[in-house]
């Protein structure tokens, strides 16, 4: 069995430690040696954040290298630009077409690139855009992205829909849980 590779890519504070922990705790319960790695960098400042996912019958290390992606899952699509080296030749980015502007337009010392996903397309990736705030706000907070995306990624999956419920579960704060669920239910039925 060929080891999957996902990254989950983002900004600080954008919740991707939680969605690579409920990826985790979900892919080990399928049965599947899991290995994940986290690179925080400026996150608490709004600063790029990584997570490594890879799974399979066994994996050695918990490290995507250029060119390994099979999906890399992205919070933001200018975080999807940035590790786009990283995606497998016939990879897939999921990412939400939300706009976070970084440091440089935030100062004006450089324009967001409003085009980006157009401009990574006509290089040759695939890309599955759409709108995760939106969902996420009907579900009840902006802050469940993470969970929209899960739930858009688990369509590319062939996991039990209940195997991902029971992730969310055994993961998320009760007091959230009821929000995920919707989150996760809206992610995953735009794309069904």
């Amino acid at each position: 069995m060929k080891t999957t590779n996902i990254m989950i890519v983002g900004v600080g504070g954008q919740g991707t430690l939680l969605a690579s922990r409920v990826l985790g705790h979900l892919l080990l319960e399928a049965g599947y040696d899991v290995k994940m790695s986290e690179v925080h960098g400026m996150s608490q400042r709004g600063g790029s954040v990584v997570t490594y996912v890879r799974f399979g019958e066994k994996v050695y290390s918990p490290i995507v290298c250029q060119g390994e992606a099979d999906f890399i899952l992205s919070f933001e699509k200018l975080e999807a630009a940035r590790y786009l080296s990283c995606l497998a030749p016939n990879g897939l980015i999921l990412t939400n077409s939300q706009e976070i502007s970084p440091m440089p337009v935030i100062t004006g010392a450089a324009e967001y690139p409003h085009e980006i996903l157009d401009d990574i397309q006509k290089l040759g990736a695939r890309i599955d855009a759409f709108d995760a705030l939106d969902l996420a706000q009907k579900a009840g907070s902006s802050k469940c992205v993470n969970i929209v995306l899960l739930g858009r990624l688990s369509t590319y999956f062939d996991l039990d829909e209940n195997a991902w419920l029971d992730a969310l579960r055994s993961v998320v704060a009760p007091k959230f849980l009821d929000m995920n669920i919707k989150a996760f239910q809206l992610g995953r039925s735009s794309r069904l």
